[in-house]
């Protein structure tokens, strides 16, 4: 932000004072100005100048994106969203109007979307007639225990310094055997828990990868599994057996609804331990930077997958050593998301497939290959699109592996620091317009559209027949 740049951001100045209990007179004399200038601003009369808010950022540590109205993005696209569903159709809400209400009541934005993620939720219940009631909760109570999971890790910007400082310390303690770190592991497992562990054929372990013997105090690993799967579970059972404190401390605080929402944060949390283990914070930043963010030869370094690579760049949220805030995507072939965190903007939706138009779906025609491309949204926001095709290494020839579309993103002025966006012309991008969905894109005559957009009015002429089956009103 250009010392010239200035900010309306009242609402959120006045919250950020009060929270540290300070009055106006105190904030004033901490910035040197004076507490008429900083009541004009919080009102919004005045406008916050980049020197001002540099001036804070110094005095009271804390991250510019929280007032720069970027940490907001994602709660604000939701609001936006949800007020896109024909229930509000008396009601519409301007993109204006939604980063008002974040801005001047935060807490008020989560509480609608609870509200109305509960009339949803109601709404499907009452649109359902089941014989088995039971198998119906089941199924709820599990979809709502991974949208929990997934809202808790975005809050925390898929980011949990404590358990990166637990693995850094696990990785340097392996650091002897660095080229051989399943050796490392192997050898922790046994001297400081009295575990071994055995690599099994897949007729010992038909329907399992990995399971933990407590009785005989032994880790069976399937032999479907790749040199970089099987140091990943071995990492993941230490972060069990070493910081379970520390992971139920996490998932705790929390608040989580229910057993089978804490039982999913917990796995998370040790599957990323297991990663940072094999990824340690520090090492992978500086060489992610040095190759400039190329995935497979980060992937060779460090002995891991490419969608472990992947999901691990978009943990880099140390405040005084960030990487690129990446988005994370898995597709499977009937592009449904499995998978999907974002440490940037980018928004997802809670439901329905991703934009035919993306490329990430043509991920599956070419094999290996990595695809890019600039997209944006309709909002304008602009980013670069990194994808890929993986296929799992746990098939056979009777049970094929699966086959998995990776994608990876940021925003498009971080994409200079990209290997893969050197062919462009990022003076002049030409982006691929994309919808979130289509559920909720308002584009009209798109050739790939399958559904109309829910808070759009069809429109029929016999006479005509256009590019989109679906036609609506402006």
């Amino acid at each position: 932000m250009s010392n010239e740049e200035k900010l309306l951001i009242g609402p959120r100045l006045r919250r950020f004072r009060t929270n540290l209990g300070l009055t106006q007179t105190r904030m004033a004399e901490d910035l040197g100005i004076s507490t008429s200038y900083l009541n004009l601003m919080e009102r919004n009369q005045r406008a916050m100048s980049a020197k001002v808010l540099l001036r804070m950022a110094e005095i009271y540590d804390f991250d510019l994106a929280t007032f720069s109205g970027k940490s907001d993005a994602h709660l604000v696209a939701e609001i936006f969203q949800t007020f896109k569903d024909p229930v509000f159709k008396n009601t519409p809400l301007s993109k204006n109007e939604a980063e008002d209400l974040v801005n001047t009541s935060p807490n008020a934005a989560r509480a609608l979307l609870q509200l109305y993620s509960r009339h949803r939720d109601q709404a499907k219940r009452d649109a359902t007639v089941v014989a088995d009631r039971d198998k119906v909760e089941l199924l709820e109570q599990s979809v709502e225990a991974v949208e929990a999971v997934r809202e808790f890790i975005h809050s925390q910007r898929n980011f949990f310094p404590r358990l990166d400082a637990a693995a850094e310390a696990l990785s340097r303690e392996l650091t002897p055997n660095r080229h051989e770190p399943h050796i490392g592991l192997t050898q922790r497992l046994k001297d400081k828990h009295d575990i071994s562990v055995r690599i099994v054929p897949i007729d010992v372990m038909p329907q399992m990868l990995r399971y933990f013997d407590r009785h005989s105090r032994r880790i069976n690993l399937s032999e479907l599994l790749p040199q970089s799967g099987r140091r990943f579970q071995l990492a993941f059972q230490i972060g069990m057996l070493e910081h379970r404190d520390l992971i139920d401390e996490i998932v705790g605080k929390a608040k989580l609804p229910g057993r089978e929402a804490e039982g999913l944060a917990r796995t998370n949390l040790a599957n990323y331990f297991a990663a940072a283990t094999a990824m340690p914070y520090s090492r992978f930043l500086k060489e992610a930077e040095q190759t400039r963010y190329d995935l497979e030869l980060l992937s060779f370094r460090f002995g891991t997958s490419f969608e472990q690579t992947a999901h691990r760049l978009t943990t880099l949220q140390k405040p005084d050593a960030r990487g690129i805030p990446f988005f994370f995507v898995r597709l499977d072939m009937a592009g449904n998301v499995s998978k999907r965190y974002s440490a940037g903007r980018f928004h997802f939706s809670k439901f329905g497939g991703a934009c035919p138009l993306w490329n990430i779906h043509e991920c599956f025609q070419t094999p290996g290959r990595v695809h890019t491309q600039i997209i944006q949204l309709p909002d304008e926001t602009t980013y670069f699109s990194i994808a890929k095709m993986i296929q799992r290494s746990d098939g056979t020839h009777d049970n094929p592996a699966q086959k998995l579309a990776i994608g990876l993103g940021c925003d498009i002025t971080y994409a200079p620091r990209l290997v893969y966006a050197k062919k462009y012309n990022l003076e002049n991008p030409q982006p691929t317009p994309i919808g979130i969905n289509c559920y909720l894109c308002e584009r009209q005559h798109c050739r790939q559209r399958a559904y109309a957009p829910l808070n759009k009015t069809l429109q029929f002429d016999e006479r005509a027949r256009g590019m989109s089956l679906f036609r609506f009103e402006e």
